[in-house]
């Protein structure tokens, strides 16, 4: 399949605006043109004035302003077209982009890195913008301005017009050079250095409280530091390299004036005459403009790669896989969760999940346990349709979750995080989240099974207390007590709660657990934790180790089986009776 060039692939998002790039070109590659006329004029008024004829320098003047202005006014006129194309098209790569991103399955951020993924967005989207709005229309009227001058310098005097040319030529062919190839490597490695130092930027960023806490440095982040010491290694040679190419290129894109004098020499030693001074002295005035058109190329060129490494790292986001659509409701015979040999892998190699089969029934509660990194979340991840398995299926009420709508299993499925984020708002927007259309009767009756009311009480604002930025703090504990509460009012029939105890204290762990007891009711929970203790009065436990299930059974069961689930129960015990003998 041929590749399409950049510009093709960009004209589709103009929509009805396409024209309108077009147009921009015209204007612009006009605009070029008629900006020449006044160094004709200029030319007319010397050669007046060496004939001694001063009739018409005044009109020749006016002339050269006018034809200056009308340039000007064209070149605004293109520049206008060619935004208004430009808006539009960035418009329509942001939406495209972020639609087709609320396809891809929920787990699909984890795998680009947030940073990465707004830095494609933002930074691709605008690299095409600038590259229609200045650089097409620049590049339309860098090309006909050497049409027009290559016109102009042969009409004049042909023999200095080739002088004047030779230096472009080697300028050109050293521009080639740079621009080749090679060039393209370098910049995807330079997109590929920012993009790696943003990334970790914001990683770092996220772990600055980790930082000062322990009073370390930036170096103690040595993947971001890594970033910043890779793109100054990677600036500092790429300027090296490009050191010796840029000095003869614009020693040889700067000497128009020298060949001309060494020209006008030549011409001299058999007498110039009066059209031939005139003529050196155009020459002299216009050659620069030549020296700024091929400059100008040259950047353009730069750019074109820029936007065309900023297409690839598009591609990379739009070649994800979408989940499937499924635009039917359809009836799900009960809350019961089947895994049927289920196998995953975030990168290809490894599996995180491998061959995993298991059934929950309607109203269980089941808890994953095993070593870190033994699949737990992930399994969970696949239950809530955050990923889908790459082999085998995960069933809901006997129905294959790819075949579920994406805004139904969202309805039967809740999910409490280890760390449940708020959202900057009062306390009922936290809550109504689940449900917008919810009463205050309704949030409060949540909050009260949740285990709230004392984290309502004790600010003046009530349900109206806004929480984040500008608003009160949350400890870890109340933020996931807020997050139950909104799942109690979402009241799906299935609940995952990953690790949710994780960030509480005693006290805050003891009303979480009162407010599972509330949450539970006759739902299907899955509980994922490493403190064993909460997992004591589950239905059944599945441990899970390197993706596979390794022993399933009740609390009790597994005890006497005397296998994996037993030694983790005995460590856990050994470092909880330590920390009570250290606290002793």
């Amino acid at each position: 399949m041929e590749k399409q060039s950049e510009l093709k692939r960009l004209l589709p998002f103009a929509g009805r605006r396409r024209a309108l790039i077009y147009l921009s070109w015209i204007l612009s590659a006009s605009s070029a043109v008629i900006a020449l006329f006044p160094f004709v004029c200029i030319w007319m008024i010397v050669r007046d004035v060496l004939m001694a004829d001063y009739g018409r320098i005044i009109i020749y003047g006016w002339l050269a302003v006018g034809f200056a202005l009308l340039s000007m006014l064209i070149y605004m006129g293109g520049l206008m077209c060619s935004h208004l194309a430009a808006f539009r098209v960035a418009s329509s790569m942001r939406k495209t982009m972020l639609e087709h991103i609320t396809k891809l399955p929920l787990g699909f951020e984890e795998k680009f890195g947030s940073g990465k993924l707004r830095k494609i967005i933002n930074e691709s989207s605008a690299a095409t913008e600038t590259y229609l709005a200045h650089q097409l229309p620049d590049k339309a009227a860098a090309l006909a301005t050497p049409a027009a001058l290559l016109a102009m310098l042969f009409f004049f005097d042909w023999r200095l017009g080739l002088l004047s040319l030779l230096p472009v030529v080697l300028a050109f062919c050293v521009m080639m050079r740079m621009t080749g190839s090679r060039m393209k490597q370098r910049m995807e490695q330079y997109q590929n250095a920012l993009m790696d130092m943003s990334n970790q930027a914001v990683e770092y960023v996220r772990g600055i409280p980790v930082v000062k806490t322990f009073g370390q440095s930036v170096f103690s982040f040595k993947r971001f530091k890594g970033a910043i010491d890779h793109y100054e290694k990677w600036v500092i040679a790429y300027t090296k390299e490009l050191m010796r190419p840029m000095i003869v290129y614009t020693g040889a894109v700067n000497s128009c004036f020298a060949f001309l004098c060494a020209g006008a020499f030549i011409l001299a030693s058999g007498g110039l005459s009066s059209t031939e001074v005139l003529n050196v002295i155009f020459y002299i005035i216009i050659t620069p403009v030549i020296s700024i058109t091929l400059t100008k190329i040259m950047f353009k060129s730069e750019e074109k790669m820029i936007v065309n490494d900023a297409l690839q790292r598009m591609d990379c986001v739009m070649s994800e896989k979408v989940q499937s659509e499924v635009l039917e409701q359809v009836s799900l015979a009960d809350s019961s969760v089947s895994l049927r040999n289920v196998s995953f892998s975030y990168d290809g190699k490894r599996k995180a999940v491998d061959g995993l089969s298991f059934e929950i029934g309607e109203g269980q509660t089941v808890a994953l346990a095993g070593p870190s990194g033994g699949g737990k979340t992930t399994t969970a991840s696949l239950i809530a349709r955050f990923f889908d398995p790459d082999s085998g299926s995960i069933c809901i009420g006997g129905t294959d979750v790819r075949h579920i709508r994406k805004e139904q299993l969202m309805e039967t499925v809740s999910f409490v995080f280890q760390d449940s984020r708020l959202i900057k708002g009062t306390i009922r927007d936290n809550v109504r989240l689940a449900k917008p259309g919810a009463s205050d009767a309704e949030v409060v009756q949540a909050l009260e099974k949740a285990e709230c009311m004392d984290i309502v009480s004790k600010f003046p604002a009530g349900l109206d207390t806004v929480i984040g930025t500008g608003g009160v703090y949350l400890s870890g504990g109340e933020r996931q007590r807020i997050a139950i509460a909104r799942t109690m009012l979402k009241n799906s029939s299935v609940i995952v709660l990953d690790e949710a105890t994780a960030f509480s204290d005693p006290d805050n762990e003891v009303k979480i657990q009162k407010a599972f007891t509330s949450l539970a009711g006759n739902k299907t929970v899955i509980m994922i934790a490493h403190r064993l203790s909460t997992i004591r009065n589950a239905d059944r436990i599945f441990v899970l180790d390197e993706g596979r299930l390794a022993e399933s059974g009740s609390f009790d069961e597994l005890l006497a089986a005397d296998g994996m689930f037993r030694k983790m129960w005995d460590e856990y015990s050994e470092s909880a009776d330590w920390k009570i003998a250290e606290e002793a």
